[in-house]
């Protein structure tokens, strides 16, 4: 007896041992290719956010599912194309202007004249670099030395990219014979609220996505009218960092208006106030207006649930965790709520019907005593 016993309990600690074995090495292997799930994961949200569109073509325009693909595709690139050309045109214009001023700028601030040489010349950045001129030469040379690991950091961006939108395009190239499978693995009974998933995940990534860019296009061209009438210097680039810095969550807004701040104070104080109460109100309008109507239709999560949904993925995985976190959370709210609904049915299903009541008897009732 108990050489049985000691036979099972054996088997159990192998067992045990075995399975966190498996798991530190899964965990392991996650962690090593990480950059490739970081990848797949920005494919999937991309797929996602353009299958709708190749799905109204293959339905509307063409039938083959290749050639709707390549057109929504196709109309994705035209989309960004004409919003970088309306951008480009007046950062070019600044640019240029920006390059011919330089000169100009810079024998300002040598001789201590225009915002920034004033500035300079109360702050003592002069008089600091010449007495410590030596060190700020030894640092230089120590900064051209991280240049190679700046290019190859630049080609590892541009080849995720091609990676990302590769993946996206066959990703929603195969999305229908995807679905087909994964309904194929399912029991009858669960296909509907299989799609029903699908379908509310898909429009939690899609809202979140075009709701997160349209909020920002719109922080960008209020933002370039505010420091055009102004007549801040170099609008149109101030602007775009400003539209690019409010995509990312919790800071970005906060980024943003430090760098226009800071542009508006260095033109002149009136144009600095200006643009701080212009940060005041359109900052209110976004998180009470904007914010609610835009995304929260689509995501439907509580701020405090956002908050904590950036600040884990900001975590985990930096400034792509914290874009990735809203829509993952709001997926994760639809299969809770999947889930609530499947207890709550199995819960009523379980229950024993109480029937009629019962026949009375027949003949004259007793009296009671």
């Amino acid at each position: 007896m108990r050489t049985a016993d000691d036979r099972r309990t054996a088997r159990r600690v192998l067992i045990t041992v075995g399975v966190l074995l498996l798991t530190l090495l899964a965990l392991v292997l996650l962690y090593a290719a990480r950059q490739v799930l970081v990848c797949a994961l920005l494919a999937i949200f991309l797929a996602v956010t353009l299958n709708p569109l190749a799905d109204w073509t293959q339905r509307r325009v063409v039938r083959r599912r290749t050639l709707a693909t390549l057109l929504a595709f196709l109309a994705a690139l035209v989309v960004i194309t004409a919003v970088t050309a309306l951008i480009v045109v007046p950062l070019s214009r600044d640019v240029s202007r920006f390059a011919a001023h330089l000169p100009e700028t810079v024998d300002e601030i040598r001789r201590g004249q225009g915002p920034l040489g004033s500035l300079f010349e109360r702050i003592g950045v002069w008089r600091f670099t010449e007495r410590h001129r030596d060190e700020i030469q030894q640092l230089g040379d120590r900064l051209r030395t991280p240049t190679v690991q700046v290019l190859r950091g630049t080609v590892h961006a541009v080849v995720g990219f091609v990676v990302v939108v590769v993946l996206s395009y066959l990703m929603v190239l195969q999305a229908p014979r995807i679905l087909r499978s994964a309904e194929a693995m399912l029991a009858p009974a669960r296909r509907p609220q299989a799609r029903r998933i699908g379908r509310e995940s898909a429009h939690a990534v899609y809202g979140y996505v075009s709701g997160n860019l349209l909020i920002s296009v719109i922080c960008g061209v209020l933002t370039f009218g505010v420091l055009t009438a102004t007549g801040v210097r170099f609008a149109g680039v101030i602007a775009l960092l400003v539209a690019v810095a409010d995509l990312i969550p919790l800071i970005g807004a906060t980024m943003g208006a430090v760098v226009a701040v800071g542009a508006g104070f260095l033109h002149s104080v009136r144009a600095g106030i200006v643009v701080i109460v212009f940060i005041l109100v359109y900052q209110q309008l976004e998180d009470h207006l904007l914010q609610p109507v835009i995304m929260g239709r689509a995501v439907r999560l509580s701020p405090l649930t956002v908050l904590l949904s950036i600040l884990i993925g900001a975590e985990l995985a930096g400034i792509i965790g914290a874009l990735l976190a809203i829509p993952v959370a709001g997926i994760i709210r639809v299969l809770l709520h999947e889930f609530r609904v499947a207890q709550r049915l199995s819960g009523d299903a379980g229950q024993p019907d109480a029937g009629p009541d019962p026949p009375c008897p027949a003949g004259p009732h007793p009296r009671p005593g």
